[in-house]
């Protein structure tokens, strides 16, 4: 329970400065550049922060497809089945490492900065 405690309030104080980051920067620009200037920040934010929440959802799910594809022995090179075990499946294990924190953390979390913006 204690190293729970101090994962929390470690993980809240590093989420401090990113989460008023996102709602100070509309409200800075907007008093100090006018509305057509927030309109553009908004905009492009909402915009990009969208596809590359998309983008990280999708691609950590690929990832972890192709992990489990290649484990299920759906994939074969030069004729050879490539299973768990093989350099294939070491790769794809590498590339379900990036993932998983892809399609889990990030995605999602674009989506909560889209929403505070």
């Amino acid at each position: 329970a204690r190293c729970i405690a101090i994962s929390c309030q470690s993980s809240l104080r590093e989420m401090l400065m990113p989460g008023v980051l996102a709602v100070s920067s509309p409200l800075v620009i907007g008093f100090l550049f006018g509305s057509h200037c927030l309109t553009g920040m908004l905009v492009g934010s909402i915009c990009s922060g969208y596809l590359l929440g998309v983008q990280m959802s999708n691609t950590g799910g690929a990832w972890d497809n192709a992990k489990k594809w290649i484990e299920a022995g759906g994939f074969s090179l030069n004729g050879q089945v490539q299973g768990k075990g093989t350099d294939c499946h070491k790769a794809a294990v590498c590339g379900d490492t990036v993932g998983d924190p892809f399609k889990d953390t990030s995605g999602p979390a674009l989506n909560i900065l889209i929403k505070l913006m």
